[in-house]
């Protein structure tokens, strides 16, 4: 029988238990994957301590994760152009990336150059800022302000931004501004001096991806002359400054691995450090960012 890390009931993170469950079987469109490694996302906890429970009924098992890459074990019905053995990352719709095996309806194939954690890490990032920078109709010669530059979605909008020759300013932390430039953004301190110092740049901007929901909303606004293209992944307050809040749907950007796995085997696109763990810690993973001691993309190995 195989393990996951199973979900036993909403709360902390000891509620999350390596234990037996059964194979799961792909049906009609799906890959069984064996799992080598599984992307730990905010969205995760939230789902964990029950913030979530109307938007993301638990399946049963209760095995969290978005995002998988593995070997292709078993495929279900009327599945085409791909076979046991071929190494795929996916971002799961059904969740289940914590455990040995994961069912997935959508995948993208894995080059050699890029490792199992890199692969684990892009799905859920990279469909969040293609999604968004699509949503906000970014264009060459405009200007993006990235709230959250150095995390996990923001690198990648970044960089995508950057290669569609807009300029970038990545709102960072003190320890993460090299980082920024090397990215091709220019950085300036997240915080309460945000709007004093991009004045400091230019006047305004044409349009913020808010990557990191902790606040900086109001400044965006003004920034932006206004929120109609000032977006936010996870500040909950974005309805008191009329701002949109994207959530992950099939339509938002449903080719966005497909499109970023080049870029990551070229070495054109650069993800966020990462901090490896086994599977079986997957408690342990969530203490770490509950607590806000992980800095980095924590990835789940098998």
């Amino acid at each position: 029988m195989p393990y996951a890390a199973v979900l036993t009931g909403y709360g902390s993170p000891q509620t999350l238990v390596w234990t037996e469950v059964a194979l799961p079987a792909p049906g009609p469109g799906q890959i069984r994957i064996r799992v080598h490694a599984a992307g730990v996302g905010p969205t995760d906890l939230k789902i964990r301590r029950g913030d979530l429970r109307k938007v993301f009924p638990l399946p049963d098992p209760a095995v969290l994760g978005f995002e998988a890459a593995g070997t292709v074990d078993a495929l279900g019905p009327g599945v085409t152009g791909v076979s046991p053995g071929d190494e795929v990352a996916a971002l799961l719709p059904t969740l289940g990336g914590y455990g040995e095996y994961a069912l997935a309806s959508a995948w993208t194939l894995k080059p050699a150059t890029v490792s199992w954690a890199d692969a684990a890490a892009l799905p859920a990032s990279a469909e969040a800022a293609v999604g968004v920078l699509r949503q906000l109709g970014v264009a060459a010669g405009e200007t993006l302000l990235v709230l959250g530059g150095a995390g996990s979605v923001g690198v990648i909008a970044t960089q995508l931004a950057v290669s569609q020759g807009l300029t970038v300013f990545s709102a960072t932390g003190p320890s993460d501004e090299q980082f920024a430039k090397d990215l091709g953004a220019i950085p300036v301190r997240y915080g309460p001096a945000l709007l004093a110092q991009m004045r400091g740049h230019v006047g305004t901007v044409d349009a913020v991806l808010d990557a990191a929901g902790r606040g900086g909303l109001r400044d965006a606004v003004e920034l932006a002359g206004g929120p109609a293209r000032v977006i936010t992944l996870a500040d909950e307050h974005a309805a008191d400054f009329g701002v949109a809040l994207s959530a992950p749907t099939p339509d938002r950007a449903p080719d966005a691995v497909e499109q970023t796995m080049p870029l990551l085997a070229s070495g054109h696109l650069r993800l966020r450090a990462q901090r490896l763990l086994p599977m079986r810690d997957a408690a342990q993973a969530h203490a770490l960012l509950e607590a806000g001691t992980a800095h980095e993309k924590i990835i789940l190995t098998a």
